[in-house]
């Protein structure tokens, strides 16, 4: 049975240093749960009882901050006694080296740096870690220091470390640097006239449209952020904003809603992160189970890389943690999570909704939401979902959407969803990314294996990591096979019927260079940052053009150059017209197949007929009545 993570109980520090704080087991699991919301005066008594075991455990190692999850065997016919127990844990110290390490089971925490089991809890970072050597790794990799003091009790001056955090009370959610913040107006950027700002965004590709939008910065340094946060930025890379971020970081801060269209890999990300991190940043947790921001994702993998961007950003920060709600991953680690005072959730639909079902949540404190992907979330198979969520919120709270494609009926939807908001297009709406080279080839199905393994083999467009989108998951894992054995190419597939473990493991390894070609369904069409990826291949073509869109934009993120190949068929002819829109204004050259394929006729014709219908739709007045009813009379001669 797979048992919660333990509460991280954290208590005073004695002596010289902290103290590795280990979980009891199931018998003692629901007293600690007691322990944790008593006062820490309530906590220094209970730590008393357990003297003798800190004693064993700081002549070990020294945890610096360690927390130890368990997880409780199964096939276990005798349970040992309570004094048993603690004997157990008390011969058991701090694991110093990663090697000691076991490797990870399904579902269960992971190492943040080598991914053996993620035992502990950096309390630094909120990151799983397997021993005292991967701590110290970490925290030198987040810019906490060299790491090494993790092993020493004392610092060289022989100063006693920082005390542990307290969870008991929060006592307003900010510190006295971070108090207080609101968002104004950088002097340099109210001094530029009007007419600069419009040649700015002209320049950048901004448009907005709303009431009194709020100008854009050219620098984060104009929005003044408090200095920890400041320096996440600079620390995660975050060096200058990107046109998305320059115009939607100042509107959100301000409060307003947002509706906001930007290309694939344009930091959209960022630019909503920082107004909810500011927003959590200004407001006290309201107890155990009621976040401050809300934030909605249509697939698990882009959760998790939204989770992980929001933890770069909040380090250091006081009292704000983050909690990861999503499907295909166990429970129990999620429900105890939300036990903590959680200021940001990222979740998915139907796991959020599920959770919500055990009030293990609350939604009613909730001051700013994000739905991302929003013309994904927005459709057939998660619209319901949403709008229940949305039903649980305040109505006083603020709404930002965000994605690469916004399509007209979506719009409308999302208009019901926001009060007076300002929209937000950066470039051409709901066109490709402008950094991705597009190719366009007519292949018959028949063909379709050979002419991937052609472009597998030419060094000129063959650039490792390779994505290969495929349109269903048998399809995916017969393709993976087959390239696997041409070319022998460290090949492997992801689709959603793999585990979550399995799929986060592959998505790592891409990251990382581990496999040169990676066949996929749409669960990595959107959102995800493949900075290190240059080449898409489209074995299948999207369903949709939007689809397309993302698709393509896997290649050319961050502002790196990419390409993305299509195959295209007669498969595919409802598409035709939409491919010649679209593709066409980028100078890519299409396909003579395509140009002069009769169905590709058939739907301009269409649209020009429809057109003219428009243009005949004309308004009734006084000068041209005469002019309709001769023209309606002819008609019926």
């Amino acid at each position: 049975m797979f048992m919660p993570r333990a509460l991280k109980v954290k208590r005073p520090a004695q002596g010289s240093g902290q103290v590795l704080n280990k979980k009891s087991k199931v018998a003692q699991e629901e007293r600690k749960d007691e322990v944790s919301s008593e006062t820490p005066v309530q906590k220094e008594d209970t730590c008393e009882d357990t003297k003798t075991q800190e004693e064993t455990i700081q002549a070990g190692a020294d945890s610096a901050g360690l927390t130890e999850s368990s997880v409780s065997e199964e096939g276990h016919k005798s349970v040992p006694s309570d004094t048993e127990e603690e004997e157990e844990e008390e011969e058991e110290p701090v694991k110093s080296f990663k090697k000691s390490q076991r490797w990870p089971e399904p579902g269960e925490p992971v190492c943040v740096m080598c991914g053996r089991y993620g035992e502990y809890i950096c309390d630094s970072t909120d990151n799983d870690v397997c021993s005292l050597e991967c701590k110290a790794k970490h925290l030198a990799q987040m810019g906490m220091g060299t790491g090494v003091d993790v092993f020493n009790r004392k610092d060289k001056n022989g100063d006693e470390r920082t005390p542990p955090q307290q969870p008991a009370v929060d006592t307003g959610g900010v510190g006295e640097s971070e108090a207080g913040y609101s968002y104004r107006e950088d002097r340099f950027i109210s001094g530029l006239t009007e007419e600069q700002v419009q040649r700015i965004k002209q320049e950048l590709g901004i448009e907005t449209q709303g009431s009194n939008v709020r100008r854009p910065i050219l620098e984060f340094e104009h929005c003044g952020f408090p200095a920890t946060l400041s320096g996440n930025l600079k620390k995660a890379g975050y060096e200058a904003p990107t046109p998305v971020q320059m115009q939607m970081v100042p509107v959100g801060l301000s409060g307003r809603d947002v509706i906001a269209s930007a290309d694939t890999g344009s930091g959209k990300t960022v630019a909503f992160l920082l107004p909810v991190v500011v927003r959590a940043l200004e407001k006290a947790t309201h107890g155990v189970g009621s976040p401050v921001a809300l934030i909605l994702t249509p697939t698990r993998e882009l959760a998790i890389q939204i989770e992980r961007q929001a933890k770069e950003l909040v380090m250091g920060l006081p009292n704000m943690r983050t909690a990861l709600l999503v499907g295909g991953m166990p429970l129990p680690p999620q429900l105890h999570r939300l036990k903590s005072s959680i200021k940001i959730i990222i979740a998915t639909p139907g796991r959020l909704i599920e959770i919500l079902k055990q009030k293990a949540v609350q939604l009613d404190k909730v001051k700013v939401v994000v739905v991302d992907e929003v013309d994904t979330m927005l459709k057939m198979g998660f619209q319901q979902q949403v709008l229940e969520l949305l039903e649980q919120v305040p109505e006083e709270h603020q709404t930002l959407l965000a994605s690469a494609t916004i399509p007209a009926g979506t719009e409308e939807l999302a208009g019901r969803l926001v009060r007076d908001p300002v929209r937000i297009a950066i470039g051409e709406k709901n066109q490709p990314c402008a950094n991705v080279r597009q190719i366009l080839l007519w292949i018959e199905e028949p063909s379709k294996k050979k002419k991937l393994f052609e472009i597998l083999n030419d060094s000129k467009l063959y650039q490792p990591p390779v994505v290969v989108f495929v349109d269903c998951k048998l399809g995916a894992d017969l393709l993976c096979e087959a390239v696997a054995k041409v070319t022998d190419l460290k090949t492997v597939a992801i689709h959603s019927d793999k585990n979550q473990w399995e799929r986060n493991r592959i998505l790592r390894g891409l990251l990382d260079g581990d496999f040169e070609v990676v066949i996929s369904t749409g669960v990595l069409g959107r959102g995800l940052d493949l900075v290190n990826v240059r080449l898409v291949v489209n074995f299948d073509m999207p369903n949709t053009m939007d689809e397309y869109v993302h698709q393509v934009g896997r290649a050319g993120r961050l502002g790196h150059r990419g390409t993305a190949i299509t195959f295209l068929n007669n498969n595919n002819k409802r598409l035709f017209l939409e491919v010649v829109n679209r593709v066409k204004p980028t100078g890519s050259i299409l396909p003579p197949q395509l140009l002069n394929s009769p169905h590709l006729h058939e739907q301009q014709r269409r649209e020009r007929q429809k057109a003219k219908v428009e243009a005949d739709d004309v308004l009734v007045t006084k000068t041209n009545l005469l002019d309709i009813i001769r023209k309606h009379d002819r008609r019926k001669k």
